[in-house]
């Protein structure tokens, strides 16, 4: 709340959303004036666009843009080779592309007009769509201009631009998808071991198909006495080695299979149990989709209050009156601890969707009377966790981000020194690091939900219900791997099957 309440006092998002002159103006708004600089404080409310003087040649010297950079009412929108364009183009759209303190009279009589205006000849632009800056159309210019200034901004405007034009076809396969999980969910309510006998039976087929295929195609081709190309060699090649993993993989799944065969009749009693617990609360297929919209709701709210924090400065004089703000003292501690307090958060907001479920499911579950189920288990669940709970999801949420925190830093260190020379030893260290981080997140990620589960039973606290799930597994190790495993196998040919 802290730096919520600071970046919204200290940040200035409209410099960003709106952009900026090079004088300390935000273009389309009314502007106070800074000491020092004499071309700011302009009302600047009919000049929304960003204009690059020179947009060609964009270069960043000390963190900061080389071109002067001007507030228009209007971006050119064809090419202006010499100064009587540029003047033609200020008088007949009312958009001065020169500094401000040249009148549109004197652009052609001013000795030191080419310095105060835009480089010859000013490429033909066009105002981008969301941050009103003046990009240029020519593909010289625009790969220039984009590699400097907005690369990034330009991969999302293309990921956008994708997503709106293949947007009917997006949407029809959600909704397709949407149907086949609720239809995967019902057949599981009602024909539960049929479905699971054919999904195995599907899956053991499959995979001898697999196998079967890729080993005769091999032997076809090493049979085959036309085969005198390096590329079809490389293909045999190839084959064997595929048909090699499909070997290994279905021998594992078969195995794996054969072992859990005994534990099948008990996962699918837990089946029929959660779609009992399910029917008499159809309201836990929504709880999802309320946990989405929350972390949604947060991680806008998280990106808005990071990007005043990027733009909170104080205005500088430099050279020339222009302005540039430099960061305030502070400001890059605290984006570590706005990134901490992202995960911190999003982890406690699907903490408290374990528990509630966890809490509707054993309200369902240990109920005395089961011709009569509950009235609003989750509301139940909910109102339990605010009153009682609150401290238990605290701990575990605070668990996982201490876990997740040194695989940030460590894919960060990853990412920033990727493109240097580094030895194998390095990379071999930080690739174990990352990948014994990794266990560890998931071991704790399945005690914490069990301790959920356990809290919700038994009402104990985090670390007594912790306590509690590692003596019941530890003693019945086998039935709790075992049951857990196939359940996820289940679980996870659904999904593909849908």
């Amino acid at each position: 709340m802290f730096i919520t309440g600071y970046s919204v006092a200290a940040g200035a998002t409209a410099r960003l959303l709106f952009g900026y002159d090079s004088f300390g103006n935000v273009c389309g708004k009314k502007n106070s004036p800074v000491e020092g600089a004499p071309l700011s404080g302009q009302d600047m409310t009919l000049k929304k666009h960003v204009f690059f003087m020179n947009a060609c040649n964009l270069e960043v010297k000390d963190v900061r843009l080389s071109s002067t950079i001007l507030c228009v009412s209007s971006c050119p929108e064809e090419q202006l080779d010499t100064l009587e364009e540029v003047q033609l183009f200020a008088d007949n759209n009312g958009s001065f592309l020169c500094v401000y303190s040249l009148d549109s009279i004197n652009y052609t009589q001013n000795p030191n007009a080419d310095s105060l205006c835009p480089s010859l000849p000013v490429p033909p632009s066009k105002s981008f769509p969301l941050f009103n800056r003046c990009v240029p159309r020519t593909p010289e210019c625009y790969s220039s201009f984009a590699s400097v200034l907005i690369n990034d901004v330009d991969i999302l405007h293309r990921i956008l631009s994708g997503i709106m034009s293949g947007r009917d076809t997006i949407l029809g396969l959600c909704i397709l998808a949407l149907a086949l999980s609720l239809g995967m969910m019902f057949t599981f309510r009602f024909i539960t071991t049929l479905l699971v006998q054919i999904f195995i039976a599907l899956i053991i087929s499959g995979l001898l198909l697999v196998c079967g295929v890729l080993w005769w195609l091999y032997y076809d081709y090493t049979h085959d006495l036309s085969i005198e190309l390096d590329t079809e060699r490389e293909n045999m090649k190839c084959l064997l080695g595929f048909a090699i993993v499909s070997t290994v993989i279905t021998a594992v799944v078969l195995s794996l299979i054969f072992v859990f065969r005994k534990r099948i009749k008990l996962t699918i009693e837990l089946f029929q149990v959660i779609n009992k617990a399910i029917g008499s609360s159809p309201f836990l297929l929504f709880q999802p989709l309320w946990t989405f919209a929350i972390l949604i709701f947060f991680w806008v709210l998280w990106v808005a209050v990071l990007l005043s924090l990027g733009t909170a400065g104080a205005a500088q004089v430099i050279e020339g009156g222009q302005v540039e703000y430099q960061p305030l003292v502070g400001i890059r501690y605290m984006w570590w601890y706005h990134l901490i307090g992202l995960i911190w958060t999003s982890e406690f907001i699907l903490t408290c969707q374990q528990m509630t479920i966890a809490g509707a499911l054993a309200t369902c579950y240990f109920n005395r009377n089961k011709n009569d189920p509950p009235d609003r288990p989750i509301l139940w669940s909910l109102s339990i966790l605010f009153c009682y709970h609150q401290g238990t999801a605290i701990k575990g949420s605070f668990l996982m981000t201490v876990t997740r925190i040194p695989r940030t830093i460590l894919m960060y260190l990853h990412n920033a020194l990727k493109d240097k020379q580094h030895g194998a030893w390095s990379r071999c260290m930080f690739r174990c690091c990352f990948c014994c981080f990794w266990c560890l997140d998931k071991c704790l990620r399945q005690l914490t939900q069990n301790a959920y589960t356990a809290t919700a039973i038994n009402g104990t606290d985090f670390c007594t219900s912790a306590q509690d799930v590692l003596k019941l597994s530890s003693k019945n190790s086998n039935h709790f791997t075992s049951v857990n495993c196939f359940g996820d196998f289940i679980i996870f040919l659904g999904k593909c099957f849908s």
